[in-house]
């Protein structure tokens, strides 16, 4: 008999809370420094807003890739625990970072060349020197970020999340008074605008990395894995496998970040105003967001260690559990989103167009709380059982196949605006939602009655 058939379902509750909690509150943090990016954009002006806009947009474009293709360490790392076999997780670790190094140089390229594009991309004159300017100066913590996720990913495998949660928070108080520093200029510094909160933000993703990496190795939980024993070459069959789990998650994380970015820079082909407004929006969406992100995070792994040890009825109880919490959750932020919309928006701005604007998009928001809830639970649930390249093609169909061209149509086709835009947001994330819980419902009635322990990705044997 397994541990999950004499296990109740509440149990599995409050073990998935615990694990997600940190989880949470570490993806609060890392909205929270968006959130503070762009109060102190928006306090210096409407244009610097709009040029902050854009270049988080061109930033987190990119990086969807390596980081949903990183996250493979974690259903890996879940699965080699819980079947017993942690001696491989060091080696694993190891090529995790050659290949987060090598993610992040080619995020730093990309970065370097893109902004030339923004002029033929229809981007206000106006707003691109900004944008530039803060894409050029963040580009340098971008390495850091990419081998900081690696040293995340391994330590939530292992079932311990803490140190997300607190380099989170310690992150947002470094950047809090540099960017305002940076961005105003005080005393002898001067004011650098929209480039200050770049390398503000790019100095946070450096000190996150080295304190992550100092905490591994000076931790008792982690010296028996022997992370830092010694360095080894690049694997490539490792790395190879890797990539070949990974990647479709990136590109699944892909099309829905990327619907909301595209959908950004779209919009600031309307000028100032609605790029700020939708920013604003946007901005407290994805804080609204770290929550069910970080519930589908924990789901994965305790998903991918029932796997790992062979229990089927653990891998049913993980999924079911994510899913009665995230349904809690979501209820909570569309209530808040409803009631609070008017107030959320003045904590941003003073200018009284763009306010207007942005708490009409709000309640846009609060409407696909649900299906954004429901989709990421149940990718984080198919990460878990290794199920990445169908959920791949679905988010795919979702996102660019209805909801973009549906959103490009409303808001500039026929005029409506951004209203017009979030209306295809929400269209495309119902979709996804459909679509990857039927995907899982699948998954989870064809589970043999004995599933064998899996075999992680790019182990040793």
């Amino acid at each position: 008999m397994t541990a999950s058939e004499t296990r109740p379902l509440g149990r599995e509750l409050r073990a998935t809370a615990t694990l997600a909690l940190p989880l949470v509150l570490g993806h609060v943090s890392t909205g929270l420094i968006n959130f503070v990016d762009n109060v102190i954009a928006g306090h210096h002006g409407t244009r610097t807003l709009a040029s902050v806009t854009v270049g988080t947009a061109l930033l987190w474009l990119p990086m969807m890739v390596p980081i949903g293709t990183l996250i493979a360490l974690t259903a890996s790392v879940s699965q080699l625990d819980g079947a017993g076999r942690r001696h491989e997780i060091a080696p694993l670790f190891r090529q995790a970072l050659w290949l987060g190094l090598g993610l992040g140089l080619l995020m730093f390229a990309f970065l370097s060349a893109v902004p030339l594009a923004l002029g033929a991309f229809g981007i206000a004159a106006d707003i691109i020197p900004g944008a530039t300017a803060f894409t050029h100066a963040v580009r340098w913590g971008v390495p850091a970020l990419t081998l900081f996720f690696c040293m995340r990913y391994l330590s939530e495998g292992l079932h311990w999340t803490l140190p997300t949660m607190l380099l989170g928070f310690g992150g947002l108080a470094v950047l809090a008074p540099l960017g305002y520093v940076l961005t105003f200029g005080v005393g002898p510094l001067p004011e650098m605008g929209a480039a200050g909160l770049g390398v503000a933000s790019a100095t946070v993703m450096w000190l996150q990395a080295l304190g992550f990496a100092v905490y591994l190795w000076r931790s008792r939980r982690f010296a028996p894995l022997g992370l830092f024993s010694h360095l080894e070459p690049p694997r490539w069959n490792q790395i190879r496998e890797l990539l070949a789990t990974g990647l479709p998650i990136g590109v699944t994380v892909l099309m829905e970040g990327g619907l909301f970015i595209v959908t950004a820079l779209l919009i600031a082909r309307l000028g100032e105003i609605p790029a700020a407004a939708h920013q604003i929006a946007i901005n407290v969406s994805a804080l609204c967001f770290m929550v069910p992100m970080g519930l589908a995070e924990a789901t994965t792994v305790r998903v991918g260690r029932a796997l790992g040890a062979g229990d089927p009825l653990g891998v049913r109880r993980a999924a079911q559990a994510g899913y009665v919490i995230v349904l809690a959750t979501q209820s909570l932020s569309a209530l808040v989103l409803l009631t609070g919309h008017d107030a959320i928006v003045a904590v941003y701005t003073r200018d009284v167009a763009v306010a207007a604007m942005a708490s009409t998009l709000l309640l846009y928001a609060a409407t696909f709380q649900f299906p954004d809830g429901i989709q990421v639970m149940s990718a984080g649930s198919l990460r878990g059982l290794r199920d990445t390249r169908v959920p791949m093609f679905l988010a795919m169909a979702a996102y660019w196949g209805l909801g973009m061209p549906l959103g490009a149509g409303l808001g500039l086709g026929l005029g409506w605006g951004p209203q017009g835009m979030w209306t295809g947001l929400i269209v495309g994330l119902t979709a996804a939602a459909v679509l990857m819980g039927w995907r899982l419902s699948w998954r989870l009635r064809h589970l043999p009655p004995a599933v064998e322990p899996a075999k992680p990705v790019g182990t040793l044997t």
